[in-house]
């Protein structure tokens, strides 16, 4: 990359664009035009436009009250997102997910945070606590997180110079290959985690997440679960 090219300010309207997306992808349901220029703090006209050029990509709809849905374009252009670990982990996370009757998902290292990658919600349980792709927390909260770091030794992590301090719980995590978190990330749920290793990629986590105070006396067995999913997708990822 030329110095030129280090030095070009950010396009102002790809910016918003991808604020646009990330906002239809946080929020619980369709969201109104009046409501998304709100939130991204421009005129509904701007909004309006980077609207029309998100339709004609297919990355958004609109339902015949003209509110607005993330589209199917979203699903093709995350499909080719790391691809391989989502085809390894998907077997893992169906069995882990019906099998511990949670949530099961696969959180990846997006500096400066945790993003989930995909997620597999049981069958038959009418109440469970949902990750849903796209979520994104800091790196330095929860049990993802956390076990990422505990690949890493705490003089091979302060090497890295990355903001978050390599965390006493990430030790014991090293030592007996799972992590864990209660009400770091949201109050009133906690999570269970192991690090996915692949040699020449960055660890990735695999993950269940469920309302706290419920399973607490199974965690050591959530976590050595978890472990042997680790396993699995690190052998079939090769």
């Amino acid at each position: 990359m030329t110095p030129a090219e280090t030095s070009a300010p950010a396009s102002q309207t790809l910016s918003r664009g991808i604020r646009m997306l990330e906002l239809l992808a946080e929020a619980p349901g369709p969201r109104t035009i009046a409501q998304l220029s709100a939130d991204m703090g421009v005129h509904r006209s701007i909004a309006y436009r980077i609207l029309r050029t998100l339709e004609s990509h297919r990355l958004v709809t609109r339902d015949e009250s003209g509110r607005v849905h993330a589209a199917p374009g979203l699903a093709v252009l995350a499909r080719g997102v790391q691809r391989d670990l989502q085809s390894a982990a998907l077997p893992e996370l169906t069995v882990l997910a019906n099998e511990l009757k949670m949530c099961a998902f696969i959180a990846v290292w997006d500096q400066p945070d945790c993003t989930t990658l995909v997620t597999v919600e049981p069958r038959h349980v009418h109440a469970t606590v949902v990750q849903h792709p796209g979520t994104r927390h800091p790196f330095g909260h929860g049990a993802p997180g956390i076990a990422m770091q505990s690949t890493l030794t705490e003089g091979q992590w302060n090497a890295l110079n990355h903001e978050t301090p390599y965390r006493e719980n990430a030790a014991l995590a090293r030592r007996r290959g799972y992590a864990t978190s209660i009400d770091e990330v949201i109050p009133g749920l906690s999570s269970v985690a192991a690090p996915i290793e692949v040699p020449g990629r960055l660890p990735a986590a695999v993950a269940v997440v469920y309302s706290t105070g419920s399973n607490t006396s199974e965690v050591e067995a959530i976590g050595a679960r978890l472990r042997e999913a680790a396993l699995a997708i690190s052998a079939e990822l090769g």
